[in-house]
């Protein structure tokens, strides 16, 4: 859960409330030192490697780090004619990085004349992710975004009785599902592969990844001449978060009917 973010404190459908009125300005960020090493890797080469980086919180998405110029290798930069516009921080620009025999188009940018209220994020460097080779926290590799500290995972045995059907065809049925809650996020109930009608599945080339749970490999469900493509994960090696899903089964919530027993 991003501070500003979704559910977040002060994101667009906060979870809770104050007990004060804290008026937000228009566009909230939050910045804050991260007590991390964190690297960034392209074409085998550290283009980045700071013990001093900060952790962005950005009006109304997930958080990145940013780098200070003096721990990045600009000599491998080339100018861009990328711009982007951001509400809270003014005009960025963007370079394209060059390392070994990789180049990256528009893989780092910064905003160098941002508004006073955004003053701390000035000539600070940050990179896209996805552009580059991977971006490690210490010695452990990260994917997708930096894992956000105000965001946690617990894993809950649960005796809930959890009905999944499409279309009135009941394909999996459960009274020990683990209930994975997630901040920010809605529960998300993962289970035994016994009792999920697996004869109904077949197997995708489609992975995703999560900082926080790893890397996710995907399943069709086909019923008849109809193919559900992509509706059910699983975490075959998960992080450690998210060890307690090990080979679960868990259902895209919202292409199903998904009934969950209340108790009481």
């Amino acid at each position: 859960m991003s501070l500003t973010k979704g559910s977040g404190p002060f994101g667009a459908a906060p979870a809770g409330s104050f007990n004060f009125d804290p008026r937000p300005p228009e566009h909230v960020m939050y910045l804050e030192r991260s007590p991390r090493r964190v690297r960034v890797v392209l074409g085998g080469e550290t283009v980045a490697d700071s013990t001093d980086v900060r952790l962005l919180h950005p009006p109304g998405r997930t958080p990145t780090y940013l780098f200070p110029r003096e721990h990045v290798r600009t000599d491998l930069f080339e100018p861009s004619e990328r711009r982007r516009s951001d509400p809270a921080m003014g005009e960025g620009t963007y370079w394209s990085v060059q390392a070994g025999d990789r180049r990256a188009v528009d893989a780092a940018y910064s905003f160098q004349r941002p508004p006073s209220s955004a003053a701390e994020v000035a000539g600070l460097v940050a990179f896209d992710w996805d552009s580059v080779d991977g971006v490690f926290e210490e010695d452990e590799e990260v994917f997708v975004h930096p894992r956000d500290p105000y965001t946690r995972i617990d894993v809950l045995r649960s005796s809930r009785q959890v009905r999944v059907s499409i279309d009135g065809t009941v394909v999996a049925r459960s009274t020990r599902p683990r209930m994975l809650l997630e901040s920010g996020l809605p529960v998300r109930y993962y289970l035994p592969r016994e009792d999920v009608r697996t004869d109904l599945l077949e197997p995708s080339y489609t992975t995703t990844r999560c900082p926080y749970k790893g890397i996710a490999h995907y399943w069709s469900l086909r019923l008849g001449e109809r193919l559900e493509k992509d509706l059910i994960w699983t975490y075959p090696e998960p992080f450690h978060d998210a060890e307690a899903v090990r080979g679960l089964l868990c259902f895209v919530d919202d292409r199903v009917d998904l009934e969950v027993e209340q108790p009481g």
